[in-house]
């Protein structure tokens, strides 16, 4: 056939990608010019195609034996020698094809990836942009480049970078679902959904397109499709973990937790140490309350890349002994998880342990204030000696073996400086309205912020109640949404907080009649307060608030309203609206005139019962007559020297009562009747003494026609 007859034949060939008869023909080519450089290059692309790379590079380096300054055989032996992970060998070809030809973008992009994966990724991001500055429509430099940039989290230069890629090439799938996973971690799903739908028309049979699909649709709250989008990934790769967990998340957020499990359990099987995985596990278990399970595995946060670790000398804490002992207590998380578990310091006080915490250090007025905890650390500093143990706070669940039966839900764990409290109440107290403080914003870096936050218009409904007024306390993020706000509503946020986080805030809660808010930190701070407090609650609430539940087993006094729709807040509102109408509608029992002092001994008592009573119906009882009750405080007392004192003592006697009555009661069960039984039940006439005396210094002050008396004769 002689020389051309084989090449032009072996070309044709490897053009329909009949790869073996191309290189027969080329091998008949090299017999007959052995110093065709062209041939021998042929040949190598022709064995690469194959995957025939030990015969590749010899094909290639025999072409360089008769032209070693052929840029384009260099690149190519570059290309075989990364393939055969002989790494330092490619880098070496690439940088001889660039030093004989500086403008040969393909070998500076090769260059570029085997740096990469060689270890020198900085190295290998400049190669890459060296190659789009010589050719500025090379869609897989600028892929590239997007890659390493992203690895860096440099996302926005990575997103132009992918979308250079896609001009150059429209069709470019793996720029397609690379830019769309990037839009997503950036809150763009909107944007990605379309880009990854085109990439599984595109490639209907890339399972990984059709995983990223299924995140942008979680992003946007379409679960639904997202579970589509992991079914039609699996049933491509059905032993990928990821979708697996993928599938898990978007059936948990749909509240189908049972079949969340499910996929979780295939993505561990599949991967053992799939952290995410398991992570998410715990929190599906959690959710429906089999804290047995959810607690331990919930430790697996800490193999998490966003995990918070820190390392210390001294042991963590497994829950035994602590008589004797100091423990050191660590944030880990958010501000909200801190004050929700800070509560277990009383525990481990209980246990005889002395409790230091570390915290923020804009925490530190407030955490001081909590009951059990000795001292209060701030977050960075270095750490003074003399603990014994430590442990982070989320991690006290599973220390203690807390149970869905057994939550420590004694409230409030939280006290106040009663100046703080007495100052923000005699603000606030002039206005006879039932007072409502609302947040709708919390921390906008949450991963399912969109859901759970909302915007300030839904408060009107509720504002628009006779003789009810909206007080904001929405700090920071949300409050540029108040300029559009057209309901009257009273702003606070920008004059609180200044001398430490919440401690404002937390007084202006004592002296409101409800608390609203979104969920945040604020829900947190209130419940932990013991006032008032309704949370609106997404359709994919968080764990804590378990499932379904109108109560929370966390804080007696919190009421949950939950989304039955994802985004549909409107039946949420309407929801309130009608529960706070109920609060402010007039008792229809006996009216009676009564002196003074017996209403704020009334006043106190519901005080104390809505801070003790966990019963959800029985809180809600009391609650409905305190709010009756302390507005008639309101609107028939006003603010007088020395009265807060009184009723403060006041409110300490019934306390004393409460405790008392509790002890008698437990005596009688035990059949106890000893010299202590008697000396309790002397010390409730006693008591009930003190308390007359301050109802009659109370009537006394206030000038009321009425005075309580009382004679006993032997």
């Amino acid at each position: 056939m002689g020389f051309s007859n084989y090449f032009s034949e072996a070309q044709k060939h490897h053009q329909a990608q009949n790869y073996a008869e191309a290189e027969s023909l080329y091998r008949c080519a090299v017999d007959e010019e052995p110093n065709h450089v062209g041939a021998w290059h042929h040949l190598g692309l022709t064995c690469a195609a194959q995957d025939k790379l030990s015969d590749a590079a010899s094909a290639f380096q025999k072409a360089l034996n008769r032209a070693p300054q052929h840029v384009d055989t260099l690149t190519q032996l570059g290309i075989v020698y990364a393939r055969q992970n002989r790494l330092q060998d490619a880098i070496a070809r690439f940088r001889q094809a660039v030093e004989i030809k500086p403008d040969h973008a393909k070998a500076h992009n090769n260059l570029g990836v085997a740096l990469t994966q060689f270890g020198r990724p900085e190295e290998g991001t400049a190669c890459y942009r060296e190659a789009v500055r010589l050719q500025p429509d090379y869609a897989e430099a600028h892929f590239n480049l997007g890659v390493s940039l992203a690895d860096r989290r440099q996302h926005d230069e990575a997103i132009l970078c992918y979308e250079c890629a896609l001009h150059a090439r429209p069709d470019y799938v793996d720029a397609l679902y690379n830019l769309g996973l990037l839009l997503v971690h950036e809150r763009r799903s909107g944007e990605a959904v379309i880009l990854l739908q085109h990439a599984v028309r595109l490639r209907p049979e890339n399972s990984e397109a059709h995983n990223n699909l299924s995140l942008a649709y979680a992003d946007l709250g379409r679960f639904e499709d997202a579970v589509a989008s992991c079914d039609a990934a699996l049933r491509l790769r059905p032993l990928d973990a990821k979708t697996h967990m993928n599938r898990g998340n978007a059936l948990g957020a749909l509240g189908r937790l049972d079949e969340a499990l499910a996929s979780y359990a295939l993505a561990i099987r599949l991967q053992p140490d799939y952290v995410n995985a398991r992570w998410n596990r715990s929190l599906a278990w959690l959710a429906l309350g089999n804290f047995e399970r959810g607690w331990p595995e919930y430790e697996w946060r800490w193999q998490r890349a966003e995990a918070k670790t820190r390392n210390f000398p001294e042991p963590k804490w497994d829950g035994g002994p602590l008589d004797g002992k100091t423990i050191l207590l660590w944030s880990e998380q958010g501000l909200g998880d801190a004050l929700q578990f800070v509560r277990y310091a009383s525990e481990l006080k209980r246990c005889g342990a002395t409790v230091w915490v570390e915290c923020p250090a804009k925490m530190i007025p407030l955490l001081s204030r909590v009951a059990g905890v000795d001292r209060v650390l701030p977050e960075g500093a270095p750490l003074p000696a003399g603990f014994d143990y430590q442990a982070p706070l989320m991690s006290l669940p599973l220390f203690c073996k807390t149970t869905l039966a057994d939550v420590p839900a004694a409230v409030p764990y939280l006290s106040l400086d009663p100046a703080e409290v007495e100052k923000w109440r005699k603000e606030l107290q002039p206005s006879r309205a039932f007072k409502i403080g609302v947040a709708w914003q919390g921390n906008p870096k949450h991963r399912f912020d969109q859901h759970r936050s909302f915007s300030p218009q839904w408060f009107r409904t509720l504002a628009m109640i006779d003789g009810v007024e909206i007080y904001s306390l929405q700090k920071g993020a949300g409050t540029d949404q108040l300029a559009g706000v057209r309901f009257p509503f009273i702003e606070l946020g920008s004059r609180l907080d200044e001398s430490g986080a919440f401690l404002d805030t937390a007084a202006v809660m004592q002296g409101l009649d409800l608390v609203i808010t979104c969920d945040s930190a604020l829900a947190h701070l209130a419940g932990a307060l013991g006032v008032p407090v309704w949370v609106a609650l997404s359709h994919t609430a968080d764990w804590r608030w378990l499932l379904h539940r109108e109560d929370s087993l966390w804080y007696p006094t919190m009421r949950l309203f939950r989304q039955k729709k994802l985004g549909d807040w409107g039946p949420v509102f309407e929801h309130m609206r009608e529960e706070i109408k109920l609060l402010r509608k007039p008792t229809s029992g006996i009216q009676l005139e009564v002196a003074p002092g017996e209403l704020l001994d009334k006043l106190t008592i519901l005080q104390i019962k809505s801070e003790r009573i966990a019963d959800p119906e029985k809180l809600r009882n009391v609650r409905s007559e305190l709010a009756v009750v302390d507005e008639t405080r309101d609107r028939c007392i006003g603010n007088v020297a020395g009265l807060p004192d009184l009723v403060g003592e006041l409110k300490g006697v019934n306390e004393r009562l409460w405790d008392i009555e509790n002890r008698i009661r437990q005596c009688e069960q035990a059949q106890d009747f000893s010299d202590a039984f008697v000396a309790l039940a002397r010390s409730v006439y006693q008591t009930n003494d003190r308390r007359a005396e301050i109802k009659k210094q109370i009537n006394t002050l206030l000038g009321a026609a009425f005075r309580e008396e009382k004679d006993y004769r032997g």
